[in-house]
């Protein structure tokens, strides 16, 4: 097909490589302008507009597509369609109107579960067994709009956001290719939401990646990799603020107060938590450090049988 295609970070630009290798013809790219980054806060451009700049693609970054001319200009490029991914603009009513088949989304997610701007996430965090992607049909509703084509998959054990993001993007990268050929193959019936099963997915924030003790080790764990890699489940030992990467439940009734300190060693430092249950931290991180195993960490930082680690701030 011709394509306007309209995304920003990695997850958007492994979509785009994808229809490129399968010959669509992607006549305009749509990305969010250069950002700030890194310590310098140079401006930098995005990962689907490097893509985009090593095809030879036409890039747009504009700032809203809430403008009158804006429908017309991406009416005039002759596309059929707009696919979507993880762009970062509310698109219009008119933008939506303006290809003759409409505007696709792929989201990371088994719609109409975790619509919204952190499906990956809310699913680790939830303890959800399955999540996946969906190629939608996109209304003016937040992901609303029906389904044309989903794919599961299972969410392991030790899955990280970081680690189910590059699966997902892969996995939207086929699904996106698979729907657009049954799509011109008129094989694709489309599938209304049910709205009443429909949970939401907010965007996260860093107050919500604080560890809190009182919670379960579970919850405390799921919060661990739900974060990993940002914002970084976090909490305070000593009066600075520590990251901590990885943990696993320790089995067994605890007695210790919720953030104290019931063992200490190059197996794990062992933490009580909420409702008798306790959590061993393997991988650490303290301010302006790297990711450590916790014997590496033990070994620069000494933490007694006995003390506590406080909530995050």
């Amino acid at each position: 097909m011709r394509l306007v295609f309209a995304g920003t970070p990695r997850f958007a630009a492994v979509a785009l490589d994808a229809l490129l290798a399968a010959g669509h013809e992607v006549v305009l790219v749509l990305t969010q302008p250069d950002r700030p980054a890194g310590r310098g806060l140079q401006a930098t451009a995005s990962e689907v507009k490097r893509l985009a700049l090593a095809h030879g693609l036409k890039i747009e970054q504009p700032q809203t597509l809430r403008t009158p001319d804006a429908a017309g200009a991406l009416r005039a490029t002759g596309a059929e369609m707009m696919v979507v991914a993880a762009y970062g603009l509310i698109l219009p009513q008119a933008v939506l109107d303006a290809f003759p088949r409409g505007c696709v989304n792929i989201h990371a997610s088994l719609l109409p579960r975790w619509r919204g701007a952190a499906p990956i996430q809310r699913a680790i965090l939830a303890g959800d067994a399955r999540t996946g992607i969906s190629i939608m049909q996109m209304e003016a509703g937040l992901d609303t709009g029906p389904v044309l084509v989903q794919v599961a998959l299972d969410i392991a054990a030790d899955e990280t956001a970081g680690s189910l993001h590059d699966r997902l993007a892969e996995l939207g990268g086929r699904a996106i290719v698979d729907g657009l050929a049954a799509l011109a193959a008129g094989t694709i019936e489309p599938t209304p939401q049910d709205d009443s099963l429909a949970v939401y997915a907010p965007k996260i924030g860093r107050p919500e990646a604080a560890v809190r003790w009182s919670e379960s080790a579970e919850v405390i764990e799921r919060q661990i990799r739900a974060f990993d890699p940002v914002p970084g489940a976090h909490a305070r030992f000593n009066g600075e603020a520590v990251k901590i990467w990885r943990a696993h439940g320790a089995s067994g009734a605890q007695d210790g107060a919720p953030g104290e300190v019931l063992s200490s060693s190059e197996r794990g430092i062992e933490i009580a938590c909420g409702g008798g249950t306790a959590l061993a931290l393997t991988v650490l991180q303290r301010p302006g450090g790297k990711r450590l195993a916790v014997g590496d960490f033990l070994r620069g930082h000494a933490v007694a049988v006995g003390s506590r680690f406080e909530d995050g701030a």
